[in-house]
């Protein structure tokens, strides 16, 4: 079963409101929130990391970047790094590299959610595929991914277009 599947059954079990759409395919963040129609602080993008002993999803705005010294220090923990894309395909192999979903139930994996998507109302996020994603309220999802909230991200470098400096 795919990851879409799984994320999709998993919301409609606990009858959790979302929506699913579907765009073009878009592997950056910038262009799944491009494609999307909504700003890139409301895409929760899903990044794994890794200690020498286990694997972490990591749940930040798209506009952001992991931190991961600071990461490493609130978690106390050594050698954090990020996962390689051989060990992201071989553990997640029903979901496309960078569109896993920021579900860590769905996988057994431990998630951090930056306090920034807090700031949301909702969000959206990649749900397996490079073409699909969900919608929902930030409630729900904290209800369902039961996230430990902590700072982890700070804001991406990268010069922003008129039309996103609008939606900030």
């Amino acid at each position: 079963m795919t990851s879409l599947r799984r994320c999709l059954d998993m919301l409609e079990r606990f009858d959790i409101p979302h929506v699913h759409t579907k765009h073009a395919n878009a592997y950056r963040a910038r262009e799944v929130a491009e494609a999307e129609h909504l700003p890139p602080c409301r895409l929760a993008k899903t990044v794994i990391v890794r200690s020498p002993n286990d694997y972490f999803m990591v749940v930040l705005p798209a506009n952001c970047k992991v931190n991961l010294e600071e990461l490493a220090a609130k978690l106390n923990l050594t050698n954090l790094r990020l996962a390689t894309e051989e060990e992201i395909r071989g553990k997640f192999p029903d979901s496309e590299i960078g569109a896993l979903p920021p579900l860590g139930m769905l996988f057994g994996l431990p998630v951090y959610m930056d306090v920034r998507l807090t700031e949301e109302s909702y969000i959206f996020f990649n749900a397996g595929t490079h073409r699909d994603a969900i919608h929902m309220s930030v409630p729900d999802y904290i209800r369902i991914a039961n996230p430990v909230i902590i700072q982890f991200a700070h804001a991406n470098s990268l010069v922003l277009t008129e039309s996103e400096e609008s939606w900030l």
